[in-house]
């Protein structure tokens, strides 16, 4: 599996640590990777979930792992099926360790990801998505494709800063059109959220409540207007690719 991982100058500047994982397998039915999920580590030490990733009895791995310093380590080769994603769903894509490139961040979910971190990630995710030809609305949290099962990459994420980059979506919204926070029905965001994605096997309070911490992460209570606007405008400048991709 050395053999198959990327030369140097296809990261750009940044330099991989070659760390392999023994926890992969082939991609199946001839897919090919066109999504991007980040995840968290929920541990303190970067090391210590490197680790782990790579240690068979653990049966989980990521293609990347980095570090607050902005270390990244590559211990899957990116053509190689990770085992990262778990059960859940985006779209129509059920088997989402398939179609994916998984990147771990360490951060044990209520601390800020600290500069050189989210440097580096922007210059691996700039990699990938130049790579695999990746579209922005398919670089997804693990908490958007498992609502209810998983949060990360967590509330303090800054999605934000991607989405300005051109590397994750970026709903545009006109603060003039006045928004208001009148109540909607859960059955009025469930076309929408669909749309977006958010097909994951769970009820509507649970989608909301996962498109909110990627969205709105300061909402709570019930869904409102400012929700189905939002979900609305993503659906329609976003909307979920279906079907699967081949070699």
């Amino acid at each position: 599996m050395g053999s198959g991982t990327l030369p140097q100058s296809a990261f750009g500047k940044l330099t991989p640590v070659w760390h392999p994982s023994p926890n992969f397998g082939p991609r199946r039915d001839g897919a090919r990777p066109d999504m991007v999920v980040i995840h968290y580590t929920a541990m303190v030490s970067a090391r210590e979930a490197r680790d782990w990733l790579c240690n068979p009895q653990a049966e989980v791995s990521a293609h990347y792992v980095i570090s607050r310093q902005g270390t990244v380590w590559q211990l899957v080769d990116e053509h190689m099926r990770a085992w990262h994603a778990g059960a859940g769903a985006w779209g129509e894509v059920a088997d989402v360790n398939s179609r994916s490139i998984g990147i771990e961040i360490a951060n044990t979910g209520a601390e800020p990801f600290p500069e050189p971190q989210m440097a580096a990630l922007e210059e691996l995710l700039r990699s990938i998505v130049a790579r695999w030809q990746v579209r922005p609305e398919r670089v997804i949290g693990h908490s958007d494709l498992a609502p209810g099962r998983k949060i990360d990459p967590g509330p303090r994420f800054d999605w934000q800063r991607l989405a300005l980059q051109g590397l994750a979506a970026r709903p545009q919204l006109d603060v003039q059109e006045g928004i208001g926070q009148g109540k909607v029905s859960l059955d009025e965001l469930a076309g929408p959220l669909a749309a977006i994605g958010y097909t994951a096997d769970t009820d509507m309070e649970t989608k909301l409540a996962a498109f909110r911490l990627r969205y709105r992460p300061w909402a709570t209570g019930r869904a409102t207007e400012a929700d189905q606007v939002l979900a609305q405008r993503i659906a329609r400048d976003y909307p979920v690719d279906p079907g699967p991709r081949s070699a």
